[in-house]
């Protein structure tokens, strides 16, 4: 009869210290991937917040442009007899900084990294409201070629 010898494999006991090592660092590499997610997750939140911030400030400010147009159209009206005349006084009291193109009143707000355009729609003398949005656009002055 012949006999099979049965073959056993043994590991030393270096064997489970380098799993342990590989193991090891595994974890490590694996715990530094994770921190440097969560630091560029923090950095681009910062950003993020700082961007909203900004844009909700230009908002902000054209918001208060069309209450200063408002209260200019509605001052225009007191006295205006006639639709053209309503028109007429309102370019009179209107700021150079805004421009009047038929019954539409432009202007931009800015913060030196984006554009705000704004205009507003005159409606006629006597309308429910004074004036409607037309446009309000926000660009990025990179986008347009401009320097930061």
């Amino acid at each position: 009869m012949s006999q099979k010898r049965k073959s056993s494999i043994s590991f030393g006991p270096g064997a489970s210290s380098l799993i342990l090592i590989f193991v090891v660092l595994s974890m490590s590499v694996l715990g530094m991937l994770s921190l440097m997610n969560s630091r560029n997750d923090i950095r681009l939140s910062q950003r993020s917040a700082s961007v909203v911030e900004a844009v909700y400030a230009l908002n902000v400010q054209a918001e208060e442009s069309r209450a200063r147009v408002d209260a200019i159209l509605l001052e225009a009206a007191k006295d205006a007899a006639s639709d053209d005349a309503y028109l007429t006084a309102v370019r009179d009291m209107l700021p150079e900084s805004m421009t009047v193109r038929e019954r539409l009143i432009e202007w931009t707000e800015t913060d030196g990294l984006r554009k705000l355009s704004c205009a507003l729609e005159v409606q006629p003398l006597g309308s429910e409201s004074r004036a409607l949005w037309a446009r309000y656009s926000l660009t990025s002055l990179t986008e347009e070629g401009a320097q930061p």
